[in-house]
C-alpha cells in the first residue's frame, strides 16, 4: 500500500530572501469560511464576538490578531483564521473548513510594497492600505487575498494549487525590486 505524506502547499519552495525582503510560508491554524444565513448577520456577529472575541469585520478590513483573526473575504463572508469555530456559529451561519484549500505566505521587509505594486492592481501603500486592511484581488494572474498585518508585512493567500506560481511571481518581483535598489 502506498503511504501518502502530507506536505504544505509551499514545501520546498520557501523561505526565500532577496535583499531586505523575505517570503515565508505560515501556518495560520484552522481556516473556516463563515457566511451568515439570510437575516442572521447580527446573530453571527454576536456569536463571533462571544465565542472568539472577534468583531465582524467591515468590508476590506480584518479584526483580531495573530492567533485569532477574522478576515473580510467577500460580500457577507468572513474567513475565521486560527481557532476552530464555535458550535454557536453553526446555528446562524454556513461554515466550511478551508484549511487545506489555501497557500498562506507572508511577504515582509523594506520593499514589500514595491514588490506587490508590480503584481497587484490596487494601491497597497501604507498611506492608503493600513494595518488591518485587506483586499481580494488579482496577484499577477492569480486570485488571492492580501492583508497588511504590519507596516512592512503582508499576509497573502491564494488557492493551494497556485502556490508554485505565487512563489515564482513574488520571487521574480522581489529580484526586480532588489536590483533597482
Amino acid at each position: 500500500m502506498v503511504e501518502l505524506i502530507a506536505k504544505t502547499p509551499c514545501e520546498g519552495l520557501l523561505p526565500v530572501s532577496v535583499g531586505t525582503m523575505t517570503l515565508r510560508e505560515v501556518d495560520l491554524g484552522q481556516l473556516t469560511s463563515v457566511s451568515p444565513y439570510l437575516g442572521k448577520q447580527n446573530e453571527v456577529s454576536d456569536a463571533l464576538q462571544s465565542a472568539h472575541g472577534l468583531d465582524w469585520p467591515a468590508p476590506n478590513r480584518t479584526t483580531g490578531k495573530e492567533k485569532a483573526r477574522a478576515i473580510w473575504f467577500g460580500r457577507e463572508m468572513v474567513l475565521l483564521v486560527g481557532p476552530a469555530p464555535s458550535p454557536d456559529l453553526e446555528t446562524h451561519a454556513a461554515l466550511a473548513d478551508q484549511s487545506d484549500a489555501w497557500a498562506c505566505v507572508t511577504l515582509s521587509g523594506n520593499g514589500a510594497e514595491d514588490v506587490l505594486a508590480r503584481l497587484v492592481p490596487v494601491d497597497l501603500r501604507l498611506a492608503t492600505f493600513k494595518r488591518g486592511h485587506t483586499v481580494r484581488s488579482q496577484i499577477m494572474h492569480l486570485n488571492g487575498s492580501i492583508t497588511r498585518i504590519n507596516a512592512d508585512t503582508f499576509l497573502i493567500l491564494v488557492f493551494r494549487a497556485m502556490a508554485g506560481t505565487l512563489v515564482h511571481d513574488l520571487k521574480q518581483a522581489m529580484e526586480g525590486v532588489a536590483a533597482r535598489g
